[in-house]
């Protein structure tokens, strides 16, 4: 058994059993640059749980495998995750829930619903590279929403930085003091095993073939590690000291209070470390933790039965043309069957077909708790965002949109399936995978997408290709920015060269313009026009 971090003591027995459960969970993310090792390190985390028998890296070559959570055709092709998946496992007697996030920056967007599900993250970084443009980006997510990080050093086994210049560049950058919990054994390349700085004791690693399956740990006293890797080991346990004389210790308090990160270092995909990680999360991550509502009142974990929908996703399963709606549990106790209300339309919403996804496979699930994500099957009213409840009324707050910088009319190459074309591009405007605007100088035959990156244009045409077998032609639109807008300065902007107006499907109106120059010229002139930049305004949790 690790003893990386102590214990936490469990609920008390006179607490409620819905309180009792919320205590078991652990709900988090890992958030990386792409190649950082994520999809591997979210597979290693399952064999070591024992939930998967085997690992295989994605590489996307013919004839690998691809992992667990990566489920799309594009997924497995490239190698990269573009949707987001939720897995549950058991490690001990803890329950975790890892909501695994898109790997690539065209989807931002998507991974900020991600992250306003869990309760904890664990940010991913690169032995050689360090901390990266979309891992910053991811990070400084995780700082508005107030996420408690846990930092993992990757692919130790390969060439890279020195250990403590990674920990100046953590503290430097992101302005968190990393505490290590764990400190390598022999330089990156040569991965000896870790100290082990709560009981100073070493763990070697063994590497087994391909790394597809547990590494074997053995647990070595000073003395014998001093034997057996010599001035590898003099030199972990020095660099060690130095780090307790600078305060870098772990303080649970401190890691809560988001002004420390603890730090531990692996090989995913050797499976070196992940145990470690595993008892980190079960040790020191925080449980599941109650949600303010839209009046940022917060609603207790033992309290009636709520949620909000996170993602919206269809086509996960050629056998199952349905549509999820993946759901995080906030408070009370969920059940299968149970009628609920969805707060946006006020009407009652009956649960009677909730599943949970292991990569394709599904299960029904019958009870969840908070912390827990249920997905809510042939959802067709419920939107990212969207809340339900039982009992004692309550909204959680809705999920902002990033402002577009890539614009596409879209038609459908037949018309004789524009059926499907309508109903292909509601779908995955209703999931969030692409902005969709109208106008009625386009109509409807022509809806403008936006994107963050041309990535979502890659991911509209293979669903609606293949999923909703509508073919369609995109064509560029030439305009650089976009602002939200409102109904009483639409038709003076409409009116305005290199302008268009247009309505998203939320009913905000979005100013097209064509260039940063045009846009200030614009509010030089008529400065009573509303032009709002959406990307400077996501809200703090």
């Amino acid at each position: 058994m690790s003893t990386i971090t102590p214990p936490r003591a469990p609920a008390s027995a006179s607490a409620s059993p819905v309180l009792r459960e919320a205590s078991r969970r652990r709900t988090f993310a890992v958030i990386s640059h792409p190649d950082a090792g994520k999809s591997t390190l979210t597979e290693a985390l399952l064999l070591h749980a024992h939930a998967i028998g085997s690992a295989g890296a994605v590489h996307g070559k013919q004839g690998r495998k691809s992992t667990v959570s990566d489920w799309m055709d594009m997924e497995k092709e490239r190698g990269i995750s573009v949707s987001s998946a939720a897995i549950q496992f058991t490690h001990r007697d803890t329950v975790m829930n890892v909501v695994d996030t898109p790997g690539h920056a065209d989807f931002s967007e998507d991974t900020y619903r991600v992250l306003s599900a869990v309760d904890a993250a664990i940010m991913l970084v690169d032995a050689s590279r360090g901390l990266e443009t979309q891992t910053m980006k991811l990070f400084e997510v995780c700082r508005q929403r107030r996420i408690p990080i846990i930092t993992v050093i990757n692919k130790w086994d390969r060439p890279g930085r020195e250990p403590l210049d990674l920990m100046d560049e953590i503290k430097e950058r992101t302005g968190l003091l990393p505490t290590p919990l764990t400190w390598p054994v022999g330089e990156s390349g040569a991965f000896f095993g870790v100290v082990d700085r709560s009981s100073g004791e070493c763990v070697h690693f063994t590497r087994t073939a391909g790394g597809a399956s547990i590494a074997p740990e053995t647990r070595m006293s000073p003395d014998e590690a001093l034997a057996a890797a010599g001035p590898a080991w003099t030199n972990a346990v020095e660099e060690s000291e130095l780090l307790h004389e600078e305060g870098q210790d772990h303080d649970e308090e401190s890691f809560l209070a988001r002004r420390t990160t603890p730090v531990l270092f692996a090989a995913a995909v050797l499976n070196f470390g992940v145990t470690h990680i595993l008892d980190a999360l079960d040790a020191i991550a925080p449980a599941a933790q109650p949600r303010p509502d839209e009046q940022d009142r917060t609603r207790p974990v033992e309290e009636d039965f709520s949620g909000f929908v996170f993602k919206v996703q269809s086509g996960m399963n050629t056998a199952h043309r349905d549509r999820l709606a993946f759901m995080r549990i906030c408070s009370g106790v969920f059940h299968r069957g149970m009628t609920v209300t969805h707060a946006q339309t006020g009407r009652p919403f009956v649960t009677k077909y909730a599943q949970q996804l292991f990569g394709r496979e599904r299960s029904t699930v019958d009870d969840a708790y908070p912390g827990d994500v249920v997905g809510l099957v042939n959802a067709s009213n419920i939107r990212v965002g969207d809340t339900l409840f039982d009992g004692a009324p309550v909204t959680f707050p809705r999920l902002p949109q990033f402002a577009p910088e890539l614009f596409r009319v879209v038609r459908s190459k037949d018309t004789s399936t524009h059926k499907q074309f309508r109903k292909g591009i509601e779908q995955l405007d209703h999931e969030g995978v692409i902005q969709v605007m109208r106008s009625d100088l386009r109509g409807d035959q022509a809806p403008v997408l936006g994107a963050v990156g041309p990535m979502q244009f890659e991911v509209v045409v293979e669903r609606m290709t293949n999923e909703f077998r509508a073919p369609l032609r995109m064509e560029p639109l030439e305009y650089q920015v976009a602002r939200i807008t409102d109904a009483a300065s639409a038709p003076a902007l409409a009116k305005t060269i290199g302008v268009e107006v247009l309505v998203r499907s939320d009913g905000t109106h979005i100013a097209l313009i064509t260039t940063p120059w045009r846009l200030k010229a614009i509010q030089r002139d008529s400065p009573e026009l509303t032009l709002v930049d959406a990307a400077t305004a996501l809200p703090d949790a």
